[in-house]
């Protein structure tokens, strides 16, 4: 079956937000790491999901690190912006300008906190579908808002709104996938690094991941091996990234580990914003041994 959203298949990268010393915007830094992902490979960025801190930045920091990301990849790499909400008219007006901005598309999560029926979970994409034409990557992460988009939701939202082109599945549930993809033309995205290989193996083509940006090269070999069949070779890879995952990523919430792994690794983009803290010392100790194990550090 030929999926929508082929464009947003291979790696996307979760980007961090950096901030200088007295919490503002590092826009230098930012161009910085975009260069970086072009240079090894990645598909696409994603600014301003949850690796982002898009809970923290105000709504003009919020634009301007999309129209930055847009205006500095230039064409080079894919920009897939972040623009969901919680408000259904402020999604329409962040995704409204991502468009404007330049983007390839819009990862939009489903609505937090205040917890929509399965109808209003479907209203809501479909206002946003309605009143801009940009196309529209679902992000289903009941851990975070609280509540499942379920299949039937998902598939229903993709039959009516041709706009949705693919949905980033952080559900952890392989089924709640297979369902997805036997019953829609969805492209489905990891998101979650440790189940990629998995969900690649029953149709997924994609990862939007929070190690590539670490290890974005990496990332991008496994998902190459097992495009081109080399499922060996992806197993390899699966179980070398692995541990980094597991071991990185679960220290603490996202993104504290991955912005303390870039500073230990002389890529420094800043502390992140309260309500999210530091690591400990003990936490960035066992930092430190996972990435020497990994082999960089």
């Amino acid at each position: 079956m030929k999926r929508r959203g082929e464009m947003f298949s291979g790696l996307s990268v979760a980007l961090v937000t950096p901030f200088s010393s007295d919490g503002s915007l590092n826009e230098s830094m930012l161009k910085s790491l975009i260069d970086f992902h072009v240079e090894s490979g990645t598909d696409c960025v994603v600014p301003v999901g949850t690796t982002g801190e898009s809970p923290t930045l105000t709504h003009d920091e919020h634009e301007r690190v999309i129209s930055l990301t847009c205006e500095h990849a230039a064409g080079r790499i894919r920009v897939m912006a972040g623009t969901g909400s919680n408000s259904t008219a402020e999604a329409i007006r962040l995704t409204r300008s991502a468009k404007q901005a330049g983007a390839d598309g819009a990862l939009m999560v489903a609505p937090y906190y205040n917890k929509p029926t399965q109808d209003g979970f479907f209203q809501h994409f479909r206002a946003v579908a309605e009143h801009v034409d940009l196309p529209i990557v679902l992000y289903n992460i009941p851990g975070r808002t609280a509540k499942n988009m379920e299949p039937e939701t998902i598939c229903r939202i993709a039959d009516t709104c041709p706009s949705v082109v693919a949905i980033k599945e952080s559900t952890g549930s392989m089924d709640q996938a297979s369902q997805i993809l036997s019953a829609s033309e969805l492209t489905v995205l990891s998101g979650d690094d440790s189940l990629t290989l998995p969900l690649l193996s029953i149709g997924a083509t994609g990862v939007v991941s929070v190690a590539g940006n670490i290890v974005p090269r990496d990332v991008k070999a496994m998902l190459t091996a097992f495009a081109c069949g080399d499922t060996a070779t992806a197993m390899q890879w699966h179980h070398r990234l692995f541990p980094l995952c597991r071991d990185m990523l679960g220290l603490s919430t996202n993104p504290i580990p991955v912005k303390a792994a870039m500073r230990l690794l002389g890529r420094e983009c800043g502390e992140v914003r309260l309500p999210l803290t530091a690591l400990s010392d003990a936490q960035v100790s066992a930092l430190r041994t996972t990435l020497a194990r990994y082999g960089l550090l």
